[in-house]
């Protein structure tokens, strides 16, 4: 099947269908033409089929799009649960630069050295002090603006982290003194906490984008003050399930509440998430376009 996108574009309304050029004059700007980068960011990769469709998809999405970045949250990306060296390689490998995590870190031993010794690898900021790894990076391309990430986790419906508005809001102001074009993986349960986010850092990122539920959202848009804003990504993996899971044993734990094995499912693989395309200078977002492409 084909590239499934929805489209926002500043100036038209929510459900205008937009394919659009990085070569598309846009008003407001003295030769008519907005100068801009484009970047993907893949909702969360969960196991062998999402890991699958990354490395099938990627490439032909960075040709066809003209991608300059390529994000990926890889939290639930071996077995469903965490992430280790090799499956954060084989994702580098398929042409995301940047990976980023959430509540699942842990769950796998390994991560650690991922958090030791991975540039490109990003946790929550608001872990407790002392938690190995870093919180937000800075990327750089030759002939491209440097392209700020950072990655926070909420605490409605999940466990008890430090304040991510207080921790965010700090370092968004420390990582602007360096670049206008500001990413921020929210990975959160409440939709009401990411779009509080979003507002708070409408005019201040370039964009604000949700994970950890695992259901694309339909409220992609830009905000008055040039922040691109969804609620939520979606999942990278197997769509013929429960978020990536079996279906047949999850039902069965509603139905009982007896402990199950959680497999991860295996049909209906999809490639989540959306792409954005922000004015170099301002590190305001020109349109955001939500993707969801099957294997």
């Amino acid at each position: 099947m084909g590239l499934q996108i929805q489209s926002f574009k500043q100036g038209f309304p929510p459900n205008a269908f937009l394919i659009i050029s990085r070569a598309s004059p846009v008003e407001g700007s003295e030769n008519n033409v907005i100068q801009t980068v484009k970047f993907l960011f893949i909702g969360d990769i969960v196991g062998k089929p999402g890991r699958k469709a990354v490395n099938v998809l990627v490439p032909q999405l960075r040709a066809q799009h003209r991608l300059d970045f390529v994000v990926a949250n890889g939290e639930n990306a071996c077995h469903g649960s965490g992430i280790t060296k090799t499956q954060a390689d084989e994702i580098y490998d398929a042409g995301v630069d940047v990976i980023t995590c959430g509540d699942h870190l842990f769950r796998q031993r390994e991560v650690i050295w991922l958090l030791m010794n991975e540039k490109r690898f990003v946790r929550p900021i608001n872990y407790p002090p002392g938690t190995p790894g870093q919180e937000s990076v800075i990327i750089e391309k030759e002939g491209l603006p440097p392209f700020g990430i950072i990655n926070a986790q909420g605490r409605t419906f999940m466990a008890e982290m430090d304040n991510p508005f207080l921790q965010v809001e700090a370092e968004v102001a420390k990582m602007r003194e360096k670049t206008p074009i500001l990413f921020l993986d929210f990975h959160a349960e409440a939709t009401s906490e990411k779009i509080a986010m979003g507002r708070m850092l409408d005019g201040q990122v370039s964009a604000v984008i949700g994970t950890h539920t695992h259901v694309q959202t339909a409220d992609e848009q830009i905000f008055p003050g040039g922040t691109a804003f969804m609620c939520d990504a979606g999942f990278t993996g197997p769509h013929t399930s429960v978020i990536g899971r079996e279906i047949t044993p999850v039902v069965k734990k509603f139905k009982t509440c007896l402990p199950q094995k959680f497999d991860v499912a295996t049909e209906g693989v999809r490639l989540q998430g959306a792409i954005v395309e922000v004015d170099n200078e301002t590190g305001k977002a020109v349109s955001i376009e939500r993707v969801s492409e099957e294997v």
